[in-house]
C-alpha cells in the first residue's frame, strides 16, 4: 500500500508539472503576442512593451517558464512603472486588469464553487445511486422504464434550460423560493443553503443520469456473477446480497466518475453560475476571457486540471480501499 500512495502521487505530481508546461506554452509562446492582447489594438508600441516588462515577457523562454513554476512555491515581484508589486507564495500570477493578484481572485471565488460542487455531488450521487438500484432491481419493470426515460430526458436537458425552467417553476409561478443571491455560509447559513437549493438541483439532475446508468449496469453484472450465486445458495437474504455484494461491486466505476464530475465541476460550473448569477470560478473565468485577462485565465486552467488529477489521484486511493487487489497492479 505505501508504494502504491507513492507511485500515484510522484505520478500525479508529473502530470502537474507537464499541465503546466502545457499551459504556459498555450498562453504565452503562442505566435499571437501576448502584451498585445492584454494591452489592446489602440496601444502604443512603447506601451506593449511596458506590458511585455510587466509579465516578465522580453526575457528567454526558459527564464519565463522558471518564474511561472518558482512563484507558486516563492512568490515574484512584478515591476509596475516605479514600483514594484509582490505576489506572495503560492503566485499564480498578477492581474494588471483588475490591480490584484490572481490568489485573491481565486479564493474569492472558490467557496462559491465549492460550495456548488460539494452539495451538488452529495444529491446526483443520492440520486443516481437510488434511481438506478431501483431499476436494477425491477429490470423490466414499470419503474426501470420510468426511470430510463427520464435519465434519457434529464442527459438531454442543457443545463442553462434546466436552471430556467427550475427558477420559472420555483421562483415565478409557485413562488416558494426567492429569486437565488448568493450569500456566504458563515453570513447567514439558512440564506446560503436556500441561495443554492436550485444550482444543486439543476446540477444533479445533470449528472444523476449518468450515475443512474452506471449503477444500473453495474449491479446487473454483479447479480450475474457466480458468487452471488453461491450467496443465494447459502441462504442470503436478498437485500443483504444487494447491499453487501452487489452494490460494492458497483462502486468502482462510480467513484471513477465522481472523480472525474468533482474535478470538472470545481475547475468552474460554467453555466449552472452564470444562469444563478453565483461569482464562482466560472464567472470568473468568462469574465477574464471577455477582458482578454490572460493570468487569470491561465491560473483558472491550470487549476481546473489540478482538480482533475488530484480527483483521479484520490480516486486510485480509494480503489486500494474498495479493492486491495488494485494496489499490486
Amino acid at each position: 500500500m505505501p508504494g502504491y500512495l507513492l507511485r500515484r502521487v510522484l505520478g500525479a505530481l508529473a502530470v502537474l508539472l507537464i499541465l503546466s508546461a502545457v499551459i504556459y506554452g498555450i498562453f504565452y509562446l503562442l505566435p499571437a503576442d501576448p502584451a498585445r492582447l492584454v494591452c489592446g489594438v489602440r496601444c502604443s508600441p512603447q506601451d506593449v512593451a511596458a506590458v511585455s516588462r510587466d509579465l516578465g515577457l522580453d526575457q528567454p523562454v526558459y527564464v519565463q517558464y522558471w518564474h511561472f513554476v518558482a512563484a507558486i512555491f516563492a512568490g515574484r515581484d512584478y515591476p509596475n512603472g516605479a514600483g514594484v508589486i509582490h505576489c506572495a507564495a503560492p503566485c499564480l500570477g498578477y492581474s494588471f486588469e483588475t490591480g490584484q493578484s490572481v490568489d485573491s481572485l481565486l479564493l474569492a471565488a472558490f467557496p462559491v464553487t465549492a460550495s456548488l460542487t460539494l452539495g451538488g455531488a452529495v444529491l446526483w450521487v443520492l440520486l443516481g445511486v437510488g434511481a438506478g438500484l431501483v431499476s436494477a432491481l425491477r429490470r423490466g419493470g414499470l419503474a426501470d422504464r420510468a426511470l430510463t426515460g427520464l435519465v434519457l430526458a434529464s442527459m438531454a436537458l442543457p443545463p442553462f434550460i434546466l436552471g430556467l425552467l427550475l427558477i420559472l417553476l420555483f421562483c415565478v409561478y409557485l413562488q416558494w423560493l426567492p429569486f437565488p443571491t448568493y450569500v456566504g455560509i458563515t453570513q447567514d447559513p439558512a440564506a446560503w443553503a436556500q441561495a443554492l437549493i436550485l444550482p444543486w438541483t439543476t446540477l444533479a439532475l445533470l449528472q444523476a443520469a449518468t450515475y443512474a446508468r452506471l449503477t444500473r449496469t453495474s449491479v446487473l453484472e454483479t447479480l450475474n456473477e457466480d458468487h452471488i450465486r453461491t450467496a443465494r445458495a447459502y441462504g442470503l437474504t436478498e437485500r443483504r446480497i444487494v447491499t453487501r455484494h452487489a452494490l460494492r461491486g458497483a462502486l468502482t466505476p462510480l467513484v471513477t466518475q465522481l472523480a472525474l464530475d468533482v474535478g470538472v465541476v470545481l475547475g468552474g460550473a460554467i453555466f449552472t453560475e452564470g444562469v444563478f448569477g453565483l461569482p464562482g470560478l466560472g464567472k470568473l473565468l468568462v469574465g477574464a476571457v471577455s477582458t482578454v485577462d490572460l493570468p487569470v485565465v491561465s491560473a483558472l486552467t491550470l487549476l481546473a486540471g489540478a482538480f482533475v488529477v488530484v480527483a483521479n489521484a484520490v480516486a486510485d486511493l480509494l480503489y486500494a480501499t474498495i479493492d486491495p487487489r488494485a494496489s499490486v497492479r
